[in-house]
């Protein structure tokens, strides 16, 4: 991926796609009982957007796919700690993610909450062609690797 134009999020464009995204959900007349981040990279829209829709009850999802720019396991998988989904059963519930690429992720997530019991729509930020679930609400598609704020920069290493 070096040398190729990519696709940047800065944290200003980012609150206002948060903005935007609660928006386009409370219009739609769909109102969360429950926010529920895809972790890692849902974690920090999913915050935003149930502040700016008023949603107290928040959870996540620990999914593992991505191993490295273009390298994944061959399915995505879900990590410790789980979420309680049993309490989900008759709620209504807001996934969000970063990003919808392959769309397998969301997709696990969305079946794994709908056999809950639960009514879910779906955000991400991004949509990539070529997706298998496009989410109920996106703020952006595009075909490039995306860089956003809270993970462009190395990790903090002692």
């Amino acid at each position: 991926m070096t040398g190729e134009i990519r696709e940047t999020l800065g944290w200003v464009e980012f609150g206002s796609a948060a903005r935007e995204l609660s928006t386009d959900v409370v219009r739609s007349g769909f109102v969360p009982d429950v926010v529920v981040a895809i972790a890692r990279g849902g974690l920090l829209l999913a915050g935003a957007m149930a502040y700016a829709m008023k949603v107290k009850s928040c959870g996540a999802l620990n999914v593992e796919f991505y191993t490295g720019v273009d390298a994944r396991l061959p399915e995505p998988i879900m990590l410790a700690p789980h979420l309680d989904q049993e309490s989900l059963a008759d709620k209504r519930v807001l996934v969000v993610d970063d990003v919808s690429d392959s769309g397998r992720t969301l997709s696990m997530v969305v079946t794994l909450l709908e056999r809950t019991g639960a009514e879910v729509r779906s955000v991400c930020l991004y949509t990539k062609p070529g997706t298998i679930l496009e989410p109920d609400f996106a703020w952006k598609s595009t075909d490039r690797w995306i860089d956003f704020p809270w993970s462009v920069l190395d990790p903090v290493m002692a």
